[in-house]
């Protein structure tokens, strides 16, 4: 058991998080290779252990063992090469939550080339712009009408492709998946010399959805999966042999955070449920039906789901439920508690990196926080001038003690960008420019993004803490607290609200949430604008364009 996990971190075993905090470590080997040194080590150590559990929204349903993701990827691995693909290739996949992106992602990894996960929500002018920008030399797409229309567009714009391959179909023009791989060897050698890859050759580039320009390219590199470990088994908590599942598309960091490299690395089943769109009362069914032991989702889910009647299913399989990608504001790990007794356990990251701040098993919840801070990674709040912050006051999230230990799982640079590379890691530390405080326990506290705070009338106020009052409000499912223009005080506090099912927007229901804020919180952080919407707007990857709601109020930062 866990004998993958040992080669990589000689103790995995802790008393404490102080204990945990001051002796973690992760080896990471000259030449790590994820689909040799973790996919094919199960299938030879333990070739029917499971891999995969797949299910998708029209009655099909997949197991894989370790052994048939090694045999898949290997004929992926030969076909691919006879298509021209080797070493530092770059290639994008568009494939939802297909069963075959765990095969082709472990397949171009023994080929030692770069992947470009991306969604499929991508119009012509991103497909454009990512194969521009990183000289994708091959696209593998689901068979989605929009996905193959905003392609097939982007195509002539895209000189650098030179393959097209469809997955769960066949398209005019493409190469189809299933039959490229029909008649390949399962066998693949592992490329040696020029062609094998080094841990610090580039394994994957994430195109980040920022919340306001074009997308930023993040370089990792095959060390990557090993900072995972982090991830999935001190924070999701995920056991050898049990189904995990974290709620998210492929195209997403988030895909990488829990569906693949460090809950593999710990022996942990994936459990993908493909679903055509997110229905709350699915979800949950199918939590309750396959019996899975941990779960990740956004809080944006656990909010939806709080809407149905979450008591009349049977959760109990869970022994740990966990959330990221945007704060989880307290009401909701209090109600989620209440209704399956069960606490959630929050977690902080981004594309750039494994998880930065977790509630680890050795630390109680606390509504609020996202927990303390990884080992590894030197997190520290600091001040303008670089300066760590006391207890109680605002800082930057920073990840310090770069020149001393570079973490494994930490992006390396933004591709094709050397001087922003240079500012965001060249230094002592990686700036997030993301706000947050820490208690006296060492517990921290998520305020906002630097550009997302609020000064008003000579106040700093955080949008999270405003947020997570009106959330506790039941006529509120989901909000944006941004600046708003004031002809006196220059700025005021925003609120831009999702009603729940049953509330209709008013002006008594403007003044009760109001007061309701009032009496939460410190009474001047109160929104003195509500505005109801019939949904926020938010980038591909999900999170809340708060820049974009300041400037349609006129507010250009």
């Amino acid at each position: 058991m866990d004998c993958i996990l040992k080669k990589y971190c000689p103790r995995i075993e802790f008393d404490s998080y102080e204990d945990f905090y001051e002796n973690f470590r992760i080896d990471v080997p000259e030449a790590f290779n994820f689909g040799f040194d973790v996919v094919d080590e199960w299938a030879r150590v333990e070739p029917d252990k499971r891999a995969l559990v797949w299910c998708d929204d029209h009655g099909e349903e997949r197991t894989f063992t370790f052994t048939d993701i090694s045999q898949l990827s290997n004929k992926a691995a030969n076909a691919f090469a006879r298509l021209g693909i080797g070493k530092g290739d770059v290639v994008m996949m568009i494939l939802r939550r297909r069963w075959e992106y765990w095969v082709c992602a472990v397949a171009l990894c023994k080929l030692g080339a770069t992947i470009i996960p991306a969604t499929l929500q991508l119009t012509k002018k991103d497909i454009v712009y990512r194969t521009g920008s990183a000289h994708v030399k091959m696209m593998i797409c689901v068979d989605d009408a929009y996905v193959v229309e905003q392609t097939e567009l982007a195509l002539p714009e895209s000189p650098s492709v030179e393959r097209r391959v469809v997955v769960a179909g066949e398209r005019e023009g493409w190469l189809s998946f299933d039959a490229l791989i029909a008649d390949e060897s399962d066998e693949f050698e592992r490329p040696t010399g020029e062609a094998g890859v080094t841990s610090k050759d580039i394994m994957l580039i994430y195109f980040t959805s920022g919340t306001t320009g074009m997308a930023k390219a993040v370089e990792h590199n095959f060390a990557h999966p090993l900072g995972h470990i982090l991830t999935a088994r001190y924070w999701q908590q995920v056991q050898e042999n049990k189904l995990h599942m974290s709620v998210t598309d492929s195209g997403w960091a988030k895909f990488g955070w829990g569906k693949i490299y460090g809950q593999w690395i710990c022996g942990a089943t994936v459990f993908c449920y493909d679903m055509d769109k997110f229905v709350p009362t699915k979800l949950l069914q199918h939590i309750q039906d396959y019996q899975l032991t941990t779960f990740c989702a956004p809080p944006t889910m656990y909010r939806f789901m709080l809407q149905e009647d979450v008591a009349s299913y049977d959760l109990s399989s869970i022994q740990n439920f966990a959330t990221a990608g945007e704060p989880l504001n307290p009401e909701v790990t209090i109600s989620w508690e209440r209704l399956t007794g069960k606490k959630i356990r929050e977690g902080f990251g981004q594309s750039e990196g494994p998880v930065l701040l977790a509630t680890y098993p050795w630390i109680e919840p606390r509504p609020g926080s996202m927990g303390k801070p990884s080992p590894l990674l030197n997190i520290k709040l600091l001040d303008d001038a670089g300066n760590e912050v006391p207890d109680g006051e605002e800082g930057a999230i920073c990840v310090t003690h770069l020149k001393d230990a570079y973490p494994p799982g930490l992006f390396v640079g933004y591709f094709g960008d050397p001087e922003r590379t240079e500012q965001a890691v060249g230094g002592e530390y990686y700036n997030l420019h993301d706000m947050a405080w820490r208690d006296s326990d060492g517990y921290c506290f998520f305020v906002g993004r630097d550009d997302d705070v609020i000064k008003c009338s000579g106040y700093r106020i955080g949008p999270f803490e405003v947020e997570s009052a009106l959330i506790e409000h039941p006529a509120v499912v989901e909000c944006a607290v941004t600046a708003a223009p004031d002809p006196v005080r220059g700025k005021v506090v925003k609120a831009t609200v999702v009603l729940a099912r049953g509330w209709e927007p008013s002006d008594e229901l403007v003044k009760e949430l109001q007061n309701h804020v009032k009496h939460t919180t410190a009474p001047y952080k109160y929104p003195r604008i509500v505005e109801f919407v019939d949904e926020l707007p938010k980038t591909v990857g999900g999170k809340i364009k708060r820049k974009l709601i300041r400037q349609n109020d006129g507010i250009h930062d």
